[in-house]
């Protein structure tokens, strides 16, 4: 049986005002120190002992200039580290331009939480079911991180490393989400299974991008999200679907590639049998979606 421990642990909290104070206390406290955005994820798993308390917890939440959603016709979308789920899912541009991120930002935990909770933060914390990672894998988003030494710009792709683990290093900051314009005829659709239609965990997550061309498939991304280790894109299934005309068997084979693809675990809320077999059917409702 669980323990779970109500009390927080013991840990000095810092709540610098700028991003250099941040990076600062970071690479003083280099390995010792989590910084937290909403901390939504990192204080639930504090208190029930899930992950190592740090001497150090940096709240970012005081910097500003951090929260915010900008688009640009020539570079896309960004969105700020501090950016809350919720204004996320309240952005006109992302509801106009960019539905498969509204799509799972709508499906996230609570209404509580989407006002507290950071999609930065989302990413960060790594769990294979984040809703937000197969939405951002197939919009083929970047990060920037930053560090006293500079700042690198990755890959959604490569930012994944391992369950609960990603590129971030201990004395760096993930401080803007960067999406790249979109054609205007792109469709997507994120599909979460789970149990409840709020609070629960994805039991299986799949996105779809869909790039239409006078009746051809010009381009398609497909992710799935807990069913493996980390969020996953199903290149062999996009590549299967790309330049073709899409029919119920070319569908049918794609979704089948996708269920062959991933390696899902069996747990308390669903078998990796039921998992996959559900990755099946997901893939054909979200691309069917896409085309109708």
């Amino acid at each position: 049986m669980v323990t779970f421990y109500r009390r927080l642990p013991r840990f000095d909290y810092l709540s610098p005002q700028t991003v250099d104070e941040a990076l600062s206390l970071m690479f003083r406290y280099k390995g010792k120190a989590m910084p937290i955005s909403g901390g939504t994820d990192l204080i639930p798993k504090l208190k029930r002992r899930a992950v190592k308390a740090p001497a150090y917890v940096i709240d970012l939440k005081q910097i500003p200039g951090l929260d915010y959603i900008k688009y640009d016709n020539a570079k896309g979308l960004s969105i700020g580290a501090l950016t809350t789920i919720h204004s996320v899912e309240a952005s006109l541009v992302v509801r106009e331009k960019y539905n498969v991120l509204l799509q799972a930002a709508e499906s996230m935990a609570s209404p509580q939480v989407r006002h507290r909770g950071t999609i930065a933060g989302n990413i960060c914390n790594a769990v294979p079911s984040a809703d937000s990672a197969p939405a951002l894998l197939v919009l083929e988003a970047k990060v920037k991180l930053v560090s006293r030494q500079g700042e690198r710009i990755i890959s959604i792709g490569d930012f994944f490393t391992g369950p609960g683990e990603t590129l971030v290093r201990n004395d760096e900051i993930l401080t803007e989400i960067q999406i790249p314009e979109l054609p205007p005829a792109a469709k997507g659709r994120y599909l979460k299974l789970s149990p409840r239609q709020a609070m629960d965990l994805a039991v299986v997550g799949v996105a779809v991008l869909l790039i239409p061309e006078n009746g051809i498939c010009r381009d398609i991304r497909i992710a799935l999200g807990a069913v493996s280790p980390t969020p996953i894109r199903v290149k062999n299934a996009e590549e299967a679907l790309r330049g073709k005309r899409l029919d119920t068997s070319l569908i049918e084979k794609a979704a089948e590639t996708c269920m062959a693809a991933c390696v899902p675990i069996s747990d308390q809320r669903a078998s990796a049998e039921y998992r996959r077999e559900m990755v099946k059917v997901l893939v054909k409702q979200a691309i069917s979606a896409c085309i109708s």
